[in-house]
């Protein structure tokens, strides 16, 4: 999702400090052994207009690496990728009706899944926001 027009540097693209990150473009926010789910706003920006998200229901167990559903902008498709195992405990159901909170708030309206982690030494496989910002500046 390269694009000569996004500086992973500019203001515009927000980098959370408390977040984890996959290479993927997902973010992770822990909450004890609890994890909210979205994409970055470099992803978002990447894909532009988001016009709908599918998400998986309630209650579906997820391995690390598994799609667990996709979001639609005008011009393309994307799957989406958990960062972790778990199961998913809440889907943002606000997003069936208005995807474009994706794009406007990917790190708080915009997020997509919580899931109780399965395997709490997966987070420390991700990136922290450091080695995000240096993949993102890479690609």
């Amino acid at each position: 999702m390269a694009d000569a027009d996004t500086d992973p540097e500019s203001p515009e693209t927000r980098i959370p400090e408390e977040l984890k990150f996959s290479e993927q473009h997902e973010w992770l926010s822990l909450d004890s052994d609890v994890g909210t789910i979205g994409i970055t706003d470099y992803a978002q920006s990447e894909l532009g207009d988001i016009v709908f998200v599918e998400l998986p229901g309630v209650g579906d167990v997820l391995e690390t690496g598994q799609a667990f559903g996709t979001v639609e902008a005008v011009k393309t498709v994307e799957d989406l990728y958990s960062p972790v195992s778990g199961e998913i405990l809440e889907v943002n159901e606000t997003l069936e009706e208005s995807a474009e909170q994706v794009n406007a708030d990917p790190y708080g309206d915009g997020w997509m899944i919580k899931v109780r982690l399965s395997n709490a030494g997966e987070v420390e496989e991700l990136l922290t926001p450091e080695g995000y910002r240096d993949l993102i500046v890479d690609a």
